[in-house]
């Protein structure tokens, strides 16, 4: 499970960044995880109790915001899910596509004092 290693690396840049800030505590940590990613949401939200365990961030929320898979078709232009359209334009049905997002892992905002 490679993601606990992805979780220990999102709370040591949270940790930077609340020691360059002089932040005393940290609410939430809001993380966004693409449709197509290569992390499993289920699986980083099972993971953040052991990697906050012990730390000054076990009071720490985690909210995950799931981005889309979206792609526009290159024929027609048509935006659309490609997961819900099983990689087909629903427009047009060309399977010519260039991806627009959905493969996103970033650390959206941290809310803290």
């Amino acid at each position: 499970m490679h993601e606990l290693g992805v979780v220990f690396e999102v709370i040591k840049t949270v940790k930077n960044f609340v020691d360059k800030n002089g932040l005393t505590k940290v609410d939430t940590i809001v993380l966004q995880i693409g449709e197509l990613s290569s992390m499993i949401p289920k699986y980083i939200h099972e993971c953040f109790p052991a990697a906050v365990d012990g730390t000054e961030f076990e009071e720490t929320k985690l909210d995950i915001e799931i981005i889309p898979a979206e792609a526009i078709c290159k024929e027609c232009k048509y935006v659309f899910n490609i997961i819900r359209h099983k990689s087909e334009c629903p427009r047009c049905e060309s399977l010519e596509w260039g991806m627009l997002s959905g493969k996103e892992f970033s650390i959206k905002e941290v809310i803290a004092c």
